[in-house]
């Protein structure tokens, strides 16, 4: 059998490069009955902040050709609730490696819920979220540019000493100095795109359709700008890349990892077919297996423009 094995930074070992993306696919748990989440190479909980939030006001998603909008804003019980109600739940999938999504308001709230989630044993990992473009403070405004994204991710390295995955906004003119300064201020892997910032009207009511009138699209319709910037930051830096934007197929996760993503995270598709990332495991065995490819690293990186 093909090596599917993947390497996300500080020794964190994925049994695949399949993964979940934060706020498509809740706490793992709601998805059992469709997928095996211990199959799976990674499931990234929805965002954890320190503090209980209500989240935007409805309404606050919409579909969109080939995609959708979503103004949801990070809507969760807080850190304190996760490691309480929810942690103790996981811990029954014994092979499945969760990841919690770290989103704050202030650096000081960064810091202290990536510390709070770094006491609990089984999470070896956290994707520290300063691209949401949502929450109209923090998130996006720390991952637009090179001086801010570096004074979070400085922040939190000093507080947490696991795996650190720190997610990039594609809402910049240029995301490589940006992927470059968190290299250096101690990130183990990036992952990206986040949803870029969209809209849409409702002509009938002459009004927006979103409640905060903008808010961040994905599916489809992004895969093209998440592949080039994908690329862009794994010629970039020398620490694992994570991909995501618009994956819905096989053929996309393979482009994903021929552009030098080491693993890749589904979004929108959760939505469209809950089972879609067990899956896509299958299938990416399947194909391993069909076109005699050994190590999954063959693929990776593997683009070719001579």
């Amino acid at each position: 059998m093909a090596n599917t094995k993947v390497s996300i930074g500080k020794g964190l070992t994925l049994k695949n490069p399949i993964m979940t993306a934060s706020g498509t696919f809740g706490y793992g748990v709601e998805f059992e009955d469709f997928v095996d989440l211990n199959s799976l190479g990674g499931i990234l909980v929805k965002g954890t902040t320190l503090h209980h939030r209500e989240g935007n006001l409805y309404p606050r998603m919409a579909e969109t050709p080939a995609g959708m909008l979503n103004a949801v804003g990070l809507q969760n019980k807080g850190v304190d609730y996760f490691c309480r109600e929810i942690y103790p739940d996981l811990l029954r999938y014994e092979d499945a490696e969760f990841i919690v999504n770290v989103s704050g308001s202030s650096i000081s709230d960064y810091c202290e819920t990536a510390k709070r989630v770094g006491e609990l044993e089984h999470i070896r990992a956290i994707e520290l979220n300063i691209s949401c473009p949502n929450v109209k403070e923090g998130g996006m405004a720390f991952g637009v540019c090179p001086e801010s994204a570096a004074e979070v991710v400085r922040a939190v390295r000093k507080t947490y000493d696991k795996t650190l995955i720190v997610k990039l906004s594609p809402n910049v003119s240029d995301i490589r100095p940006i992927a470059k300064v968190v290299e250096e201020e101690g990130a183990d892997a990036i992952s990206l795109i986040n949803t870029l910032v969209g809209m849409a009207v409702d002509i009938k009511k002459r009004r927006p359709v979103l409640s905060t009138i903008t808010g961040g699209m994905s599916g489809p319709a992004v895969k093209p700008i998440a592949l080039r910037m994908v690329w862009q930051v794994a010629q970039t830096v020398d620490i694992p890349v994570i991909g995501m934007g618009g994956i819905s197929t096989l053929e996309d996760v393979i482009e994903f990892l021929l552009v030098g993503a080491s693993a890749v995270e589904i979004g929108y598709q959760n939505f469209v077919d809950p089972s879609i990332t067990g899956k896509l495991v299958q299938q990416l065995d399947e194909y391993m297996e069909r076109e005699n490819i050994e190590n999954i690293y063959d693929l990776i990186g593997g683009l070719r423009i001579d």
